[in-house]
């Protein structure tokens, strides 16, 4: 009887560690991906539709973009979009929009993203407890996520903010030094993330954000380089994937996995581990010709996008045209970097992996 009850605690805890590992780092992170996307991320698309010499074109795109890309907004944005993934109801979604906004603005130069993440699922919880368990839910709910998300986001906001800038800076000054080391860890490391069922766009917004930019022109290239190849590691997973199993999902898969995400092989990986080899080679090859040779440059969430409706290659044309490079040289470079080296090298390395039988037909089919 006591080992029947040992095994229950056992189950119990694996499955509580599950769930909210499931809640918090998947879906609670994948959805602070999505509040940047419909905020800081289209304001930057929008900056080069600005670009059009058309003034009252102009002026109107300009003021769209000083509103996406305001922090308060940002903010809001993700706390909403993270309120909406864990199940909130309307008061405490809307407590959610403000403690979002203040974490994501508080402290010295703000935390960012990391900031509205804690803020808002502290706010979430909090709020879920109290709603519908009084009748004045409209004070309780409010009051309660604001002092709780609210207060912590804003005591976490300086700390949180101080360590995200130390780690942009460490991995900026390295890459700037290391760039061929650096390229590698970072492209193999943000391309396994993106298949893994985590949001390699929120963990990039944290990492490659354009606050942690300081003016130092070593710093800040390394930081763009990192950025960089990051893309160029998600483009590996996603493109190689997709040309890998042209055979077994044709265009479809070339859709799906392309354009959409390689997160759904995560159930074919998970039952034939080797089909993750080629694409990790392939990222640990191209990530630093990437920080050398090629010299590609990206910044913030679109770095941990890949070709995903093609937000990284966007990204790509906006950070390098920022600083003076030529459209057609950044198209011949991406085309090379996200498309047919990843395609080619990958697609090469699964084909001598299924001529040796490590990979089999239908290894990688999506079901």
């Amino acid at each position: 009887m006591q080992s029947a009850n040992q095994n229950a605690a056992k189950r119990g805890v694996k499955e509580g560690i599950k769930y909210y590992a499931d809640r918090y780092f998947i879906k609670a992170m994948g959805a602070m991906a999505k509040g940047i996307f419909a905020s800081l991320l289209i304001g930057t698309i929008l900056t080069q539709f600005a670009r059009i010499p058309w003034e009252p074109l102009q002026n109107v795109l300009n003021a769209l973009v000083a509103v996406c890309t305001n922090g308060y907004v940002i903010g809001a944005a993700i706390g909403a979009a993270i309120a909406l993934a864990l199940g909130a109801k309307t008061l405490t979604l809307c407590s959610a929009v403000v403690v979002g906004a203040i974490g994501y603005t508080s402290g010295a130069g703000g935390a960012g993203p990391v900031g509205s993440y804690v803020a808002a699922v502290i706010a979430t919880e909090t709020g879920r407890l109290v709603e519908g368990r009084t009748k004045i839910d409209i004070l309780l709910v409010p009051l309660a996520a604001l002092l709780t998300g609210g207060v912590i986001g804003y005591l976490l906001g300086r700390p949180l903010g101080a360590f995200m800038n130390w780690l942009g800076q460490t991995i900026g000054k390295a890459t700037y030094l290391n760039p061929i080391p650096m390229g590698i860890i970072i492209s193999v490391t943000i391309g396994l993330t993106l298949t893994a069922p985590i949001s390699s766009a929120a963990i990039a917004a944290m990492i490659f954000s354009d606050k942690l930019l300081t003016g130092d022109p070593n710093f800040d290239l390394g930081l763009k380089l990192a950025a960089g190849a990051a893309t160029i590691g998600c483009c590996c997973h996603m493109v190689g994937f997709a040309a890998a199993s042209f055979r077994e999902n044709r265009w479809g898969g070339v859709v799906s996995l392309g354009l959409g995400t390689s997160m759904l092989q995560v159930p074919n990986v998970l039952k034939h581990p080797q089909i993750i080899i080629p694409p990790v080679i392939a990222s640990a090859i191209l990530g630093p010709l990437g920080t050398t040779v090629f010299q590609m440059k990206n910044i913030g969430v679109a770095g941990g996008m890949g070709t995903c409706g093609l937000v990284g290659q966007i990204g790509t044309f906006t950070t390098m045209l920022a600083e003076g490079s030529d459209w057609w040289m950044i198209l011949i470079k991406v085309l090379i970097l996200h498309i047919l080296a990843p395609a080619l090298l990958t697609l090469t390395l699964s084909e001598l992996m299924r001529r040796f039988k490590w990979i089999k037909k239908n290894d990688m089919l999506l079901e």
